[in-house]
């Protein structure tokens, strides 16, 4: 079998089977396939102009493809970041005001996404604001939050 592969694998095996990676990679949604299948039509195309060993294809395809992979996960790499803890991650978000709210006093705002845990939080204003009016997060100040009518 190994000896069939050596005598007949040519160079466009190489390609039809890179393109079979990328195929099932529009299937898949990882990077591993479109690595390995661009790897695979590189081999192709570099054994058109060289000839190369079976051995040498094959190390050829390994390196290149975990060098591709390796460059897109690094440019696709989702940013890791934790936000919790961090009181302006809440600012912009929208609530409904619960407990009428008077200027420069405090009342009750609910929100339906929880903020810091939770999802009913006292909350001031620069302005009166009755029940039922719908708000947006402005500043946190400790435990509590400054909204503004929207």
């Amino acid at each position: 079998m190994l000896e069939f592969l050596v005598n007949q694998l040519l160079w466009w095996h190489w390609i039809i089977f890179g393109f079979l990676l990328l195929i099932i990679e529009i299937f898949t949604g990882t990077f591993i396939m479109l690595g390995l299948g661009l790897g695979a039509i590189i081999v192709g195309s570099m054994d058109i102009i060289l000839i190369l060993s079976l051995n040498s294809k094959l190390l050829i395809w390994i390196i290149i493809s975990l060098m591709i992979i390796a460059i897109l996960f690094r440019i696709f790499k989702k940013e890791k970041s934790d936000k919790s803890g961090q009181s302006n991650y809440a600012i912009g978000i929208k609530g409904v005001v619960e407990e009428p709210i008077d200027a420069y006093g405090r009342g009750k705002v609910k929100f339906n996404q929880p903020i810091l845990g939770n999802t009913i939080w006292h909350a001031t204003a620069k302005e009166d604001i009755p029940i039922l009016s719908h708000v947006r997060v402005v500043d946190v100040k400790g435990n509590l939050i400054e909204v503004e009518k929207i």
